[in-house]
């Protein structure tokens, strides 16, 4: 039986200097997302297309949410099999190409998870449930890129 699960947000553009878009360079991109009973984030464009270095762009929100999916299915297969883990920190990397109307699109994303588990026996367990978390993971099942893994683990002692 499948299960439907809904989703919403708030994104509200807060970047109107007074003129609106009158002049493409004279507006900022600022938004914001909202969120019921959640913390506003704060988000711009990406520099490059004038955005504010300072805000989230939607680029690093996708790579934080492709990573964010991955660990936490990954978390999930570990309990299940018996593997500890006692970190776990991800630096995923995405590759955007531009075209030259403008538009774009991913074409890879590269997570890079730096595991420590409880024993040594566990090593390899931890890294080949990568493969299953991937085939799990929502985000990167509604993606046309792909989403490469790059794991690396070791004990608490190393």
């Amino acid at each position: 039986m499948k299960r439907q699960h809904n989703y919403s947000a708030i994104i509200k553009w807060t970047g109107n200097k007074g003129k609106g878009t009158l002049n493409y360079k004279e507006f900022e991109r600022s938004h914001m997302i909202s969120i019921n009973n959640k913390p506003d984030i704060l988000c711009s464009s990406d520099p490059v297309f004038l955005g504010d270095k300072t805000k989230y762009n939607p680029e690093e929100l996708l790579l934080a949410s492709l990573s964010s999916c991955h660990m936490l299915w990954y978390l999930h297969l570990c309990s299940e099999s018996n593997v500890i883990v006692t970190e776990y920190i991800d630096e995923p990397t995405g590759i955007m190409i531009e075209k030259q109307n403008g538009s774009g699109c991913f074409s890879e994303v590269s997570l890079n998870p730096i595991i420590k588990v409880a024993e040594q026996s566990m090593i390899e367990k931890a890294i080949e449930l990568h493969k299953k978390a991937n085939e799990l993971c929502f985000i990167a099942n509604s993606v046309n890129f792909k989403v490469l893994h790059n794991p690396c683990c070791s004990t608490q002692e190393n």
